[in-house]
């Protein structure tokens, strides 16, 4: 396993759990994607390029007091330097009502950086997106 790829998103969350996007977007890119279309809630669509990918965070952590990750299980490595990554999300309104979620990421990396984040509702989905089984 790349220790480098692992600590490269480690470094990712830990910026985006304290609302640092210009961090987190740091080790991205240029020409990054998130694809967050498979998100049963807040903001669901494609997003390329640090611009596009920082006003969809923006949004996020606009419409949230609180909001931030907590990763489930250990980070793996599947082929092509991809990571698999099962997650809480962890979301509190202005209102005070406190959501949690739970989904998959499948996120890979070239040359150092992070090139593609998607969302997956399950572990399941994203290994078998990455042509894997759990």
């Amino acid at each position: 396993m790349s220790q480098e790829n692992v600590e490269l998103v480690r470094r990712g969350f830990d910026a985006y759990n304290r609302r640092d996007l210009a961090g987190l977007l740091e080790n991205w890119a240029p020409d990054a994607v998130v694809d967050w279309s498979r998100s049963r809630g807040f903001d669901a669509g494609v997003f390329r390029g640090h611009d596009a990918i920082r006003a969809h965070w923006q949004r996020l952590l606009e419409s949230f007091d609180d909001v931030r990750i907590e990763v489930v299980d250990p980070i793996e490595e599947v082929e092509d330097g991809l990571l698999v990554v099962e997650h809480l999300g962890y979301l509190r309104g202005r209102d005070g009502i406190e959501v949690q979620t739970r989904s998959a990421l499948l996120i890979t990396t070239r040359d150092g950086q992070t090139a593609s984040f998607t969302l997956y509702q399950t572990k399941q989905e994203a290994l078998e997106a990455a042509g894997l089984r759990e």
